[in-house]
């Protein structure tokens, strides 16, 4: 069973895992829909982030065998259910999809990047003393997250100016 370094307590680094796993899992859904929606060339750049996104959730997959910490389904699918519940907020529109929907999407993206950025550096943290984790790999996954998060700050200002009037047409 998996005990966490500093207090030895059995399954909190388990939930913990579980936890980003269901926000990757949530994430990695949000990050094809949200590159669906878009523009050919924003699209295609939200794409290859979609495709980081679930490379990502493996190598989080991939982290949690090596530590063995089994995964739980029930937040695997916590994390689906709360994506697709994701899409049913009120937005301005009834049956269309709002303009709002790209801004609030790309910030609910980021968010999420945000926190698996924190996730990889708790684990880089956790490789000082667990020899189980690569930490060059880890180091590649936090400069991954972070070059993630300037490109999703970048389009999310674009977003913020289209829906605001001040930017360029929708999807540009």
């Amino acid at each position: 069973m998996a005990r966490t370094a500093d207090t030895g307590e059995p399954g909190l680094l388990g939930i913990y895992l579980n936890d980003h796993l269901a926000g990757a899992t949530g994430g990695t859904e949000l990050a094809r829909r949200v590159a669906a929606h878009q523009s050919r060339e924003t699209g295609d750049t939200l794409r290859r982030l979609a495709m980081d996104v679930a490379a990502d959730r493996a190598a989080l997959l991939d982290l949690m065998a090596v530590l063995e910490v089994p995964v739980r389904a029930y937040k695997v699918y916590a994390g689906l259910i709360g994506e697709k519940a994701g899409r049913l907020k009120l937005n301005g529109r009834l049956l269309a999809r709002s303009p709002l929907s790209s801004l609030e999407e790309l910030e609910l993206l980021r968010l999420g990047v945000t926190g698996k950025a924190a996730g990889w550096r708790t684990l880089r943290l956790l490789a000082e003393t667990d020899p189980r984790l690569d930490r060059g790999r880890l180091d590649e996954l936090i400069a991954r997250a972070d070059s993630q998060l300037e490109l999703l700050e970048d389009l999310r200002v674009r977003a913020a100016q289209v829906v605001l009037g001040q930017g360029p047409a929708a999807g540009a």
